[in-house]
């Protein structure tokens, strides 16, 4: 069984910075592209960073300059270093990986979400 846990979510001021992380873990044989996505009250979830097993990463264009995506591989973690962090960032945040299992076919994995509120 594979699953995405995350951590690091939390209440924080306008300006300030989180740092998320999420690790896969389980009966991994390989982790493909990793990335966090976020779902505000009311809205549609929207892909916030990605960041393949090479290491390319790509950014929403609202986080671009304040978030930063990086990855430990040996650890199948994935960080989100959020800084310069607004009102608008305020959502539930989650982890997403594509993964091989060591039995079994490669999927699509979320985790159950962190929540960031940015507020004063």
């Amino acid at each position: 069984q594979v699953q995405l846990v995350e951590s690091g979510g939390g209440l924080v001021q306008p300006g300030g910075s989180l740092r998320l992380s999420c690790s896969a873990s389980g009966s991994i044989f390989s982790v493909y592209a990793m990335g966090w996505y976020r779902q505000a009250p009311g809205k549609q979830r929207e892909l916030v960073a990605g960041i393949t097993s090479g290491g390319s990463r790509n950014y929403a264009d609202s986080v671009k300059g304040r978030f930063t995506i990086s990855r430990d591989n040996a650890k199948n973690t994935v960080y989100l270093q959020m800084n310069s962090l607004k009102p608008e960032d305020t959502a539930v945040y989650y982890c997403n990986a594509d993964i091989v299992p060591t039995v079994g076919d490669y999927e699509n994995y979320w985790g159950q979400g962190t929540q960031v509120t940015v507020s004063s």
